[in-house]
């Protein structure tokens, strides 16, 4: 079995579900009290959440480039960062290692087109869904993005930030996401990615007939079998 080199923290609520995810996996696939191996550097996210709303990419770039390299020197086979914003830093984060980066959008982009899928809506923090590096990274596969207004952008990032991250699911926020959903839906989306860890959190397959695609779930299973491969 291949170590996991997991970057986590951003946010721990989203890492606990990486981790248990993973070991679930082994567990299923190996049985017995298989578990899966792995090394993880969790970081204090309020460094991390300040330098994104301060635009400051550069200095997020060395620190996940730093600890790449911790993870690298402890034994860590691949890396996966368990997020999907700091995706953003996909490319300088691999250029500072010699072992492989799993990216989250591309074992989502295998998923959406397992199921035929072409035109999916994305929910996910601001970054995610307003800068390129995603949904640029989707298109790479044929994959058509929709995204909700200004608006409803806005009402999800805080939501994100000022709820999910810190454990906090308000029914009030599920409906309001089950809304944006809708109308996704209502503009032609075939499919929803929850392109932000937290979010499958709050929704879920059960509140709607949409076809979901849940990152974190997505991720963590593709880094295992990354991890079992011969």
């Amino acid at each position: 079995m291949k170590k996991i080199g997991l970057i986590g923290g951003m946010s721990w609520e989203s890492t606990v579900e990486y981790y248990r995810i993973m070991n679930r996996a082994v567990m299923e696939k190996l049985g017995g009290h298989h578990s899966a191996e792995i090394i993880m550097y969790s970081v204090d996210f309020q460094g991390i959440h300040d330098l994104q709303f301060e635009n400051r990419w550069d200095e997020m770039g060395l620190i996940l480039g730093d600890i790449a390299e911790v993870l690298e020197r402890a034994g860590a086979d691949f890396l996966v960062i368990a997020t999907n914003t700091m995706h953003k830093l996909f490319p300088e984060v691999q250029r500072r290692v010699k072992i492989p980066l799993l990216h989250i959008a591309d074992a989502t982009a295998e998923k959406i087109k397992e199921r035929g899928l072409r035109r999916v809506g994305l929910l996910g923090t601001k970054f995610t869904m307003e800068m390129d590096f995603y949904r640029e990274r989707l298109a790479r596969h044929g994959i058509d993005i929709l995204v909700p207004p200004a608006r409803e952008r806005e009402y999800i990032n805080r939501v994100i930030y000022e709820e999910l991250v810190k454990g906090i699911l308000r029914e009030e926020s599920r409906r309001r996401f089950l809304e944006i959903i809708k109308a996704l839906e209502e503009n032609g989306a075939e499919g929803i990615v929850l392109g932000c860890t937290e979010i499958p959190l709050l929704i879920k397959q059960e509140h709607t007939e949409l076809p979901l695609f849940n990152t974190t779930e997505i991720h963590a299973r593709a880094a295992v079998d990354l991890a079992l491969q011969d």
